[in-house]
């Protein structure tokens, strides 16, 4: 199978999400390193939302996306971990996932385990990956720790309660209706705040008899900040991973010693996957949690991919749970 032509989503601005455009662009053959992929499912994440609207700024214009699952075409030279007839799934840079068809870098593009379909592995790769390095690779988090987790119903929090529940650790989310609690507390979640009808610094405060969590994870960004460093106990990690809110202000680093002596990271995905062989290892860890059952995967809205507009518009209106994928 060889795709010449492929329709793909770009933006010329930055903007809202009628800068979404669909055009036919050239697909051309894979260079040394790369790959060529037919795309079967396409994933939707926050960090789409930031790119289109220049808060992480891209050189226009381009295409987005940053996650997808599909079948390689044909391989360039040096590849050899990955042959054309493969099944694959990856979350990684440069953007261009909202396509039919891509040429891209082929390291972090990974071999997707029969048991799991096209359609789960590109909702699962960016926010896989996500809680894998939040619960391993940012910083010790031990069976019987006790983590704050902002927004637990979505895509990447759903999976964070789970994965918490099957690695002994005690998950308090926050979620902003009943309904979103109910969701995360099915999927593992310890105790849920609705943080539009509590304080959840104060609420987090009860729960953990005055001492506060060991660790936060927070993609909120400004709206939650201040109260998730209230919520540390001394000594505690505020893991600060995205901004669906807003950017975090700036901070005065002299506030987190007598808070307790706070530690603040801001990582992303990126730099953690940038190594070839931690990137697939991470991806097996992943996979090993969804094929064993310890991590179901909920894909609660589906858009054709000349629908993204919409997707992007549902998606920041909070009107989603779980993951969003685009059909090719």
């Amino acid at each position: 199978m060889h795709t010449k032509h492929a329709r793909t989503i770009i933006i010329e601005a930055f903007g809202g999400p009628d800068v979404l455009t669909l055009t036919e662009r050239e697909v051309g053959e894979p260079g040394p390193g790369e790959i060529r992929l037919h795309h079967k499912a396409c994933g939707l994440n926050y960090i789409d939302v930031y790119q289109r609207t220049g808060l992480y700024p891209l050189t226009l214009p381009t295409p987005l996306g940053l996650e997808a699952a599909g079948v390689v075409e044909a391989v360039g030279e040096g590849v050899t971990h990955l042959k054309p007839g493969d099944r694959v799934a990856y979350a990684s840079q440069p953007p261009g996932a909202y396509t039919e068809a891509r040429v891209m870098p082929a390291a972090q593009v990974c071999p997707l385990p029969d048991g799991i379909s096209f359609e789960q592995g590109a909702a699962m790769m960016l926010k896989g990956l996500t809680v894998q390095y939040l619960f391993h690779r940012t910083t010790p988090i031990n069976r019987g720790d006790t983590v704050l987790f902002h927004a637990a119903a979505g895509g990447v929090g759903l999976m964070a309660c789970q994965w918490a529940k099957s690695e002994g650790i005690t998950l308090i989310g926050t979620a902003g209706s009943d309904e979103k609690c109910a969701l995360a507390l099915a999927h593992g979640a310890s105790h849920m705040i609705n943080y539009r009808t509590e304080n959840f610094a104060d609420r987090v405060k009860a729960l953990t008899d005055g001492k506060g969590v060991d660790v936060v994870m927070d993609a909120v960004g400004k709206d939650t900040f201040e109260g998730s460093l209230d919520s540390l106990k001394p000594l505690g990690m505020m893991i600060s991973f995205g901004n669906a809110s807003g950017k975090v202000p700036p901070l005065d680093l002299g506030t987190l010693g007598p808070r307790g002596s706070l530690k603040v990271t801001r990582p992303t995905l990126f730099t953690h996957i940038a190594n070839h062989e931690t990137c697939q290892q991470m991806a097996r860890h992943l996979f090993e949690k969804v094929t064993s059952g310890a991590v179901t995967l909920r894909i609660d809205q589906r858009f054709p991919l000349a629908q993204v507009a919409d997707a992007h518009r549902a998606l920041e209106a909070r009107l989603t749970t779980g993951a969003t994928i685009l059909t090719v």
